[in-house]
């Protein structure tokens, strides 16, 4: 569905009520009676979970399944699936700097990166339809894919605490890693583009371990080359990190996105003032133990007071601080937006 993203993102911040846009898609999943290996593996199942929430909430947009094996499994990782949890990597499969040598750019046929953009391309025609017929106030909703961002790519490759040593000890290796990881998350941020989705949520947690020195070098530069491709008008890049706990938000803010999420681990009020006024800045409810394991008052409790601590930022997007997981009660979803409804009507 085409979008100007760019007046998308202008009307947001012009509004006098706070939006919001929690990552999740495990409650559609659910509620649609099917498991995570499912909706990982079968872009129909996939798509059918976005539709299911974006009839039952009141987002401002939608998002497909942050999942952060993808990519890895399209260069060959292997990757453990389970019904009631998101994939995870298993290992790593590249051992030394020759390794990195040799690897190779896989296609976009490779693993389920193929079942991937058929999810978005069915969900992006079931976003075009829902306003026409009257769903969530008749107001469009963008779709948002999912994307793992380089150095969290990278990292899964050759082992988060190896990468690390190795930006140190051989930073041309790392380098030369990061390129890789970096041709091959544009070329399928292209294709997802394509399937008519509004945009990308790129998760680029790993990022969050580094200072702000070493994350502009081993990421924002490569997060920035991949947005400068794909990011414009009707397409824009939301870069996610909840690894950040604000000592490289300058960072994460160098590199141009439209947007920024961030993870409970930070205070938003403060990682908010290193972002421009013309970004739009999300997080950040913690979505284990408030929206998972928390009460619905325990929800209206945390929202309205980070509410309150936004009350001077028009570009702030309430959202959840990651993606929400698996057997989040759809009573604590129903008591997050009610929390914003309350403080909007005040």
């Amino acid at each position: 569905m085409k979008m100007n993203m760019k007046q998308w993102v202008a009307d947001i911040i012009g509004r006098k009520e706070v939006t919001a846009m929690p990552v999740m898609t495990h409650p559609g999943i659910e509620m649609n009676g099917h498991t995570v290996r499912e909706a990982v593996s079968n872009g129909q199942i996939h798509a059918e979970a976005v539709e299911r929430l974006t009839r039952t909430f009141p987002s401002v947009a939608a998002c497909t399944i942050m999942d952060l094996t993808t990519e890895a499994e399209a260069f060959g990782a292997e990757i453990a699936f389970s019904d009631d949890a998101v994939p995870a990597v298993v290992g790593h499969m590249l051992a030394d700097v020759e390794s990195i040598n040799q690897l190779q750019i896989p296609s976009l046929y490779a693993g389920r990166i193929p079942q991937y953009l058929k999810a978005n391309l069915l969900a992006a025609r079931t976003m075009e339809s829902l306003p026409q017929s009257g769903e969530n106030g008749g107001d469009p909703q963008p779709l948002f894919a999912g994307c793992i961002g380089p150095f969290s790519l990278a990292g899964r490759l050759y082992d988060m605490s190896a990468i690390m040593m190795l930006i140190y000890e051989n930073p041309d290796a790392a380098h030369t890693l990061l390129a890789k990881c970096t041709q091959f998350i544009e070329k399928y941020c292209q294709a997802l583009k394509q399937t008519g989705a509004n945009g990308v949520l790129m998760a680029e947690p790993a990022a969050g371990l580094m200072s702000n020195d070493d994350c502009l070098n081993f990421s924002s530069a490569y997060v920035k080359y991949i947005i400068n491709k794909v990011q414009d008008g009707n397409f824009i890049v939301i870069l996610h990190n909840c690894g950040n706990t604000g000592q490289c938000t300058k960072a994460m803010a160098s590199t141009g996105a439209a947007a920024y999420h961030f993870g409970n681990k930070c205070q938003m009020e403060e990682v908010i003032r290193d972002v421009p006024p013309t970004a739009l800045v999300m997080g950040n409810i913690d979505p284990v133990s408030v929206f998972k394991d928390g009460t619905p008052e325990e929800m209206r409790h945390t929202v309205l007071n980070l509410l309150d601590k936004m009350k001077d930022y028009p570009n702030f997007v309430l959202s959840s601080g990651c993606d929400t997981p698996p057997h989040t009660p759809i009573e604590n979803i129903n008591a997050f937006f009610e929390a914003l409804g309350e403080w909007n009507h005040r």
